[in-house]
């Protein structure tokens, strides 16, 4: 059986841009396992309602599920322990948890601001009026 992963595509089903799913597909490949990727967009909210939320990336695993690139990888490291680990450690948790918040919290923005018209010229147009008004709001 194969792990299911939801990912944020672009208008092209193949363009996948999302730097949280890009975390979650790096450390299913680091893991070895076999992943069904499936292209979800913003307004497809239903496709991933089993989850408990609307963001994506979410994993399905047998009957397990899981959201967020962060609980994802510790999931993976708790459940699959024969194979290659993420995370060795208390140290290496705390600073793969330290690299994150940095990623997320100094990089992140900058790198944004310099990304959105492209982001925003990739989606599918249906999501253009979300991406922006979610996107204007969240930088107001």
């Amino acid at each position: 059986m194969s792990v299911r992963m939801y990912d944020l595509a672009g208008a092209n089903p193949a363009v996948r841009f999302s730097p949280y799913c890009w975390r979650a597909r790096m450390a299913l490949a680091h893991k070895g396992l076999d992943v069904e990727t499936m292209p979800w967009r913003f307004s497809d909210k239903e496709a991933i309602a089993f989850s408990g939320q609307g963001l994506v990336p979410v994993v399905r695993d047998g009957d397990t599920i899981v959201h967020d690139s962060w609980a994802i990888a510790e999931y993976l490291d708790k459940t699959y322990p024969d194979r290659p680990r993420l995370m060795d450690g208390e140290q290496g948790h705390a600073l793969a948890n330290f690299a994150r918040h940095y990623a997320q919290n100094v990089l992140s923005p900058i790198l944004f601001k310099s990304i959105v018209l492209d982001l925003f010229n990739a989606i599918d147009p249906g999501d253009r009026p979300y991406f922006r008004e979610s996107r204007e709001s969240a930088w107001a």
